[in-house]
């Protein structure tokens, strides 16, 4: 089976649906003709020709409002934000048009349309280019929010999403975009190569958008990741000591509380986490439902794992980041609570 990189498996995915379906589109800033910042949409427009893979103006309004008419008239945009924290000025094209047209049209039109956009920090992009704004969309009825944290699971994901009929945003950890990431920012760079999840099928799959995985089997504590986190998750239970079962969301909305609970109630401890800060985060929606749903499994209360509530510090970067220090105090602290 071929290894791929998590940049070739999106690549992949790319071309396996425009091949497929004449109706995909690709395009977003510099994301044609270059490929993107980080070339995950190379070669699209040699191959397929600047109708269907090209370069928009920087607004990233006008990028979502396109989509959106496409949608609208029968095709499946693939729309590019350089980089998420740049999604902003099209949130009212998504809130308020993209996710709201099904429901107000009675299902008369539908908006299959996937956004893209690498996410996260970890690539000493500073406060502009390092953001994580999921919970933002999170929030809003009637769109997917997706997060793979491997090339086998973003090629799979990225079909299942450019086949779905709901809108899609779907961010790429960008710093796991060339091999995987266990927190350590001086440790020895590592590459997909060598992980499992680097083998990646040549042709065409796709990756259920609402099925977590258990990804580390254990008995003594539940921990809920996606992204960047589940590798920095995975080597904090290894060094740790603790028995932790270790789940890889991947589809945040909606997500699978079923794989959820049924780790928790096994366990009785959980720690969830999110790159985002802290106040008002993905993990803190998480949190409340595992609270609501297995209230009288719970031996301790549900610990965080996250960012400070500051901007995303450029010569700070590694005291913000939650690395394997910050899982196994929540770990410890966990296991040790009443």
């Amino acid at each position: 089976m071929p290894k791929m990189n998590m940049i070739q498996a999106l690549n992949s995915a790319l071309d396996i649906a425009m091949e497929n379906d004449p109706n995909v589109i690709s395009f977003g800033e510099d994301a044609g003709y270059f490929g993107g910042v980080f070339r995950v949409t190379a070669g699209l427009q040699k191959k397929y020709g600047l109708d269907r893979s090209f370069d928009t103006p920087i607004n990233e309004a006008a990028i979502a409002a396109m989509a959106i008419g496409m949608a609208a008239n029968g095709l499946r945009p693939v729309a590019e934000i350089q980089f998420s924290d740049y999604i902003f000025p099209a949130i009212d094209q998504i809130v308020n048009e993209m996710t709201r047209l099904r429901y107000r049209s009675a299902g008369q039109y539908t908006q299959p349309i996937v956004i893209r956009s690498p996410w996260g920090g970890g690539i000493r992009g500073g406060q502009t280019h390092s953001m994580s704004p999921e919970a933002f969309f999170t929030h809003v009825p009637g769109l997917r929010v997706v997060i793979p944290s491997n090339p086998y699971d973003a090629k799979g994901l990225l079909l299942a999403s450019i086949e779905n009929n709901d809108p899609v945003v779907f961010f790429e950890p960008k710093r796991m975009y060339n091999g995987p990431f266990d927190g350590k920012a001086d440790g020895a760079l590592q590459s997909w190569a060598n992980h499992p999840k680097g083998e990646v099928p040549q042709g065409h799959y796709t990756v259920p958008l609402d099925t977590a995985e258990v990804v580390r089997e254990g008995s003594e504590v539940t921990v809920i990741a996606y992204g960047t986190l589940v590798h920095v998750a995975l080597a904090a239970a290894e060094k740790s000591g603790i028995d932790a079962e270790v789940i890889d969301l991947k589809t945040l909305t909606p997500y699978d509380i079923d794989t959820i609970t049924a780790s928790v109630k096994k366990t009785g401890r959980c720690v969830v986490s999110q790159e985002a800060p802290r106040t008002s985060g993905f993990a803190a929606e998480l949190s409340a439902q595992i609270q609501e749903d297995c209230f009288y499994a719970l031996e301790a209360p549900i610990y965080r794992v996250t960012g400070w509530d500051t901007p995303y510090p450029h010569a700070h970067e590694w005291s913000y980041f939650p690395g394997q220090d910050r899982f196994i105090n929540a770990l410890k602290a966990v296991m040790e609570a009443a």
